[in-house]
Protein backbone atom coordinates (compact mmCIF):
# COMPACT_ATOMS: atom_id res chain seq x y z
CA UNK A 1 0.00 0.00 0.00
CA UNK A 2 1.04 3.53 -0.92
CA UNK A 3 2.62 5.67 2.04
CA UNK A 4 1.72 9.04 0.63
CA UNK A 5 -0.93 10.73 2.87
CA UNK A 6 -4.49 10.40 1.67
CA UNK A 7 -5.49 14.50 0.70
CA UNK A 8 -8.93 14.60 0.29
CA UNK A 9 -10.67 17.96 1.12
CA UNK A 10 -14.24 19.43 1.14
CA UNK A 11 -14.04 23.14 -1.00
CA UNK A 12 -16.39 25.04 1.27
CA UNK A 13 -13.99 24.42 4.27
CA UNK A 14 -10.80 25.52 2.68
CA UNK A 15 -10.02 29.34 3.22
CA UNK A 16 -9.81 31.19 0.42
CA UNK A 17 -7.55 34.30 -0.29
CA UNK A 18 -9.26 37.57 -2.06
CA UNK A 19 -7.16 38.39 -4.82
CA UNK A 20 -8.62 41.15 -6.06
CA UNK A 21 -11.97 42.80 -5.82
CA UNK A 22 -15.04 40.67 -5.79
CA UNK A 23 -12.90 37.29 -6.76
CA UNK A 24 -11.73 35.27 -4.47
CA UNK A 25 -9.35 31.47 -4.97
CA UNK A 26 -9.15 28.64 -2.82
CA UNK A 27 -5.79 25.97 -3.10
CA UNK A 28 -7.41 22.64 -2.48
CA UNK A 29 -4.33 20.75 -3.53
CA UNK A 30 -0.44 21.58 -3.93
CA UNK A 31 1.85 18.66 -4.84
CA UNK A 32 4.13 20.71 -5.31
CA UNK A 33 6.09 20.93 -1.74
CA UNK A 34 8.60 18.48 -2.44
CA UNK A 35 8.70 18.45 -6.23
CA UNK A 36 7.28 19.98 -9.70
CA UNK A 37 3.84 18.78 -9.00
CA UNK A 38 0.25 19.81 -9.74
CA UNK A 39 -1.40 22.99 -7.92
CA UNK A 40 -5.41 22.77 -8.15
CA UNK A 41 -7.35 25.67 -6.74
CA UNK A 42 -11.14 27.13 -7.17
CA UNK A 43 -11.89 30.36 -8.42
CA UNK A 44 -15.22 32.20 -7.56
CA UNK A 45 -15.26 35.49 -8.80
CA UNK A 46 -18.59 37.13 -8.17
CA UNK A 47 -21.04 38.77 -10.43
CA UNK A 48 -19.50 41.59 -12.72
CA UNK A 49 -16.38 41.05 -11.01
CA UNK A 50 -12.92 39.85 -12.57
CA UNK A 51 -10.04 38.39 -11.74
CA UNK A 52 -6.67 39.02 -13.89
CA UNK A 53 -3.68 36.72 -13.43
CA UNK A 54 -1.04 34.92 -16.07
CA UNK A 55 -0.62 31.47 -16.12
CA UNK A 56 1.97 29.77 -13.98
CA UNK A 57 5.33 28.38 -15.43
CA UNK A 58 4.63 25.14 -16.68
CA UNK A 59 0.92 26.42 -18.14
CA UNK A 60 -2.56 25.80 -16.67
CA UNK A 61 -5.68 23.46 -17.38
CA UNK A 62 -9.03 25.26 -16.49
CA UNK A 63 -12.45 24.25 -16.42
CA UNK A 64 -15.90 26.92 -16.07
CA UNK A 65 -17.88 24.38 -13.90
CA UNK A 66 -21.05 27.60 -13.23
CA UNK A 67 -21.74 30.46 -14.62
CA UNK A 68 -20.73 33.05 -17.77
CA UNK A 69 -18.56 35.74 -18.80
CA UNK A 70 -15.68 36.99 -20.97
CA UNK A 71 -12.19 35.68 -20.92
CA UNK A 72 -9.40 38.24 -22.36
CA UNK A 73 -5.98 37.12 -23.70
CA UNK A 74 -2.98 39.70 -24.47
CA UNK A 75 -3.52 39.78 -28.26
CA UNK A 76 -5.76 37.06 -28.82
CA UNK A 77 -9.76 37.26 -29.57
CA UNK A 78 -11.86 37.57 -26.01
CA UNK A 79 -13.22 33.82 -25.44
CA UNK A 80 -17.03 33.26 -24.03
CA UNK A 81 -16.67 31.27 -20.73
CA UNK A 82 -19.58 29.37 -19.81
CA UNK A 83 -20.12 25.81 -18.35
CA UNK A 84 -18.44 22.95 -19.57
CA UNK A 85 -15.61 24.74 -21.45
CA UNK A 86 -12.09 23.83 -20.70
CA UNK A 87 -8.82 25.94 -21.44
CA UNK A 88 -5.23 25.15 -21.88
CA UNK A 89 -3.38 28.06 -20.97
CA UNK A 90 0.46 28.33 -21.79
CA UNK A 91 3.14 29.56 -19.46
CA UNK A 92 3.35 32.73 -18.63
CA UNK A 93 0.12 33.91 -20.54
CA UNK A 94 -1.69 36.83 -19.27
CA UNK A 95 -5.65 37.34 -18.86
CA UNK A 96 -8.84 38.89 -17.64
CA UNK A 97 -11.39 36.37 -16.38
CA UNK A 98 -14.30 38.73 -16.28
CA UNK A 99 -17.87 37.59 -14.74
CA UNK A 100 -21.06 38.27 -16.35
CA UNK A 101 -23.33 40.47 -14.12
CA UNK A 102 -26.05 37.83 -13.50
CA UNK A 103 -24.68 34.81 -12.53
CA UNK A 104 -20.82 35.20 -11.42
CA UNK A 105 -17.97 32.52 -12.31
CA UNK A 106 -17.09 29.22 -11.12
CA UNK A 107 -13.50 28.48 -12.60
CA UNK A 108 -11.54 25.02 -11.77
CA UNK A 109 -7.33 25.88 -12.39
CA UNK A 110 -5.12 23.24 -12.21
CA UNK A 111 -1.27 24.44 -12.90
CA UNK A 112 1.20 22.13 -14.11
CA UNK A 113 4.75 21.18 -13.23
CA UNK A 114 7.08 23.95 -14.26
CA UNK A 115 9.52 22.46 -16.55
CA UNK A 116 7.45 19.76 -17.12
CA UNK A 117 4.23 21.77 -18.44
CA UNK A 118 2.54 22.40 -21.50
CA UNK A 119 4.95 24.12 -24.52
CA UNK A 120 4.80 27.63 -25.44
CA UNK A 121 2.13 28.42 -27.98
CA UNK A 122 -1.40 29.76 -27.52
CA UNK A 123 -4.32 29.14 -25.89
CA UNK A 124 -6.94 27.00 -26.79
CA UNK A 125 -10.73 26.00 -25.67
CA UNK A 126 -12.80 22.91 -25.77
CA UNK A 127 -16.04 21.69 -24.85
CA UNK A 128 -17.13 18.89 -23.17
CA UNK A 129 -20.08 18.46 -25.48
CA UNK A 130 -17.42 18.42 -28.88
CA UNK A 131 -15.61 15.43 -26.87
CA UNK A 132 -15.40 11.71 -27.91
CA UNK A 133 -17.42 9.61 -25.42
CA UNK A 134 -15.33 6.98 -23.97
CA UNK A 135 -15.54 4.56 -21.87
CA UNK A 136 -13.79 2.27 -18.86
CA UNK A 137 -16.02 -0.53 -17.85
CA UNK A 138 -19.62 1.15 -16.81
CA UNK A 139 -17.93 4.15 -16.49
CA UNK A 140 -17.78 7.31 -19.24
CA UNK A 141 -15.63 10.01 -19.38
CA UNK A 142 -14.58 12.28 -22.17
CA UNK A 143 -10.90 13.87 -22.62
CA UNK A 144 -10.88 17.67 -23.15
CA UNK A 145 -7.01 17.68 -23.79
CA UNK A 146 -4.47 15.04 -23.79
CA UNK A 147 -2.09 13.32 -26.08
CA UNK A 148 -3.72 13.77 -29.19
CA UNK A 149 -6.28 16.56 -28.11
CA UNK A 150 -3.45 19.68 -28.05
CA UNK A 151 -1.50 18.89 -24.90
CA UNK A 152 0.84 15.98 -24.59
CA UNK A 153 2.19 16.65 -21.28
CA UNK A 154 -1.31 16.44 -19.32
CA UNK A 155 -4.45 15.44 -19.08
CA UNK A 156 -7.90 16.65 -18.31
CA UNK A 157 -11.11 14.63 -18.30
CA UNK A 158 -14.78 14.66 -17.29
CA UNK A 159 -16.37 11.31 -15.92
CA UNK A 160 -19.24 10.15 -15.13
CA UNK A 161 -19.54 7.38 -12.73
CA UNK A 162 -22.87 5.61 -12.34
CA UNK A 163 -24.38 4.05 -9.31
CA UNK A 164 -22.51 1.39 -7.66
CA UNK A 165 -18.80 0.37 -7.07
CA UNK A 166 -16.11 -0.29 -9.31
CA UNK A 167 -12.99 -2.67 -9.12
CA UNK A 168 -10.29 -1.01 -6.41
CA UNK A 169 -7.36 -0.19 -9.02
CA UNK A 170 -4.39 2.76 -9.44
CA UNK A 171 -2.76 4.92 -12.31
CA UNK A 172 0.89 5.28 -13.27
CA UNK A 173 0.04 8.98 -13.25
CA UNK A 174 -0.40 11.67 -10.45
CA UNK A 175 -3.79 12.70 -10.43
CA UNK A 176 -5.99 15.65 -8.81
CA UNK A 177 -9.92 14.82 -8.83
CA UNK A 178 -12.83 17.35 -7.99
CA UNK A 179 -16.73 16.17 -7.96
CA UNK A 180 -18.43 18.43 -9.58
CA UNK A 181 -21.51 16.16 -8.68
CA UNK A 182 -23.09 13.73 -7.08
CA UNK A 183 -22.68 11.82 -3.77
CA UNK A 184 -20.07 9.28 -3.00
CA UNK A 185 -17.26 7.02 -0.85
CA UNK A 186 -13.71 7.40 -2.09
CA UNK A 187 -11.81 4.48 -0.59
CA UNK A 188 -8.62 5.31 -0.79
CA UNK A 189 -5.30 3.56 0.39
CA UNK A 190 -7.59 1.54 3.09
CA UNK A 191 -9.38 4.45 4.03
CA UNK A 192 -12.75 5.85 3.66
CA UNK A 193 -13.78 9.25 2.37
CA UNK A 194 -17.18 11.19 2.20
CA UNK A 195 -17.73 12.65 -1.72
CA UNK A 196 -19.85 15.57 -2.85
CA UNK A 197 -19.90 18.57 -5.03
CA UNK A 198 -16.84 20.28 -4.62
CA UNK A 199 -14.97 17.49 -2.93
CA UNK A 200 -11.32 17.24 -4.21
CA UNK A 201 -8.75 14.43 -3.94
CA UNK A 202 -5.28 13.59 -4.60
CA UNK A 203 -4.47 10.39 -6.23
CA UNK A 204 -0.28 9.79 -6.13
CA UNK A 205 0.87 7.07 -8.61
CA UNK A 206 0.19 3.47 -7.40
CA UNK A 207 -2.12 4.45 -4.60
CA UNK A 208 -4.94 1.97 -4.89
CA UNK A 209 -8.08 3.56 -5.48
CA UNK A 210 -11.51 3.56 -6.46
CA UNK A 211 -14.61 5.68 -6.59
CA UNK A 212 -18.21 4.62 -5.56
CA UNK A 213 -21.17 5.83 -7.03
CA UNK A 214 -24.03 5.92 -3.63
CA UNK A 215 -26.53 7.80 -4.94
CA UNK A 216 -29.40 7.48 -8.01
CA UNK A 217 -27.80 9.55 -9.95
CA UNK A 218 -24.35 10.06 -11.85
CA UNK A 219 -21.22 10.89 -10.19
CA UNK A 220 -20.00 13.36 -12.35
CA UNK A 221 -15.67 13.80 -11.53
CA UNK A 222 -12.95 16.72 -12.99
CA UNK A 223 -10.14 15.18 -13.30
CA UNK A 224 -6.38 16.14 -13.86
CA UNK A 225 -3.29 13.92 -14.46
CA UNK A 226 0.72 14.38 -15.49
CA UNK A 227 2.02 12.65 -16.98
CA UNK A 228 -0.51 12.73 -20.02
CA UNK A 229 -1.81 9.49 -20.47
CA UNK A 230 -5.92 7.93 -20.94
CA UNK A 231 -7.92 7.80 -17.95
CA UNK A 232 -8.87 3.93 -19.08
CA UNK A 233 -4.62 3.48 -17.88
CA UNK A 234 -4.06 1.41 -15.21
CA UNK A 235 -1.36 -0.14 -12.64
CA UNK A 236 -3.05 -3.12 -11.51
CA UNK A 237 -6.26 -4.83 -10.85
CA UNK A 238 -7.72 -6.30 -7.48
Amino acid sequence: MSQVPVVVVQAAEVAADECSAGAAVRTLVDTSADEPGLVRRLVDVAPGAALRGSAGAGGELWFVIEGTGTLELTGQPDVALRPDRGFLMPPGWAYLASASQETGLRLDTVSLPAGHGVATGTPLSCDFADCEVETTGDRKFRVLFGPGRDCSVATQFVGEIPPGRAPDHSHPYDEVVLVLQGQGVAHIGGTEHALSAGTCAHLPPGLVHCLENTGSQMLRVLGVFHPADSPAAKLEEH
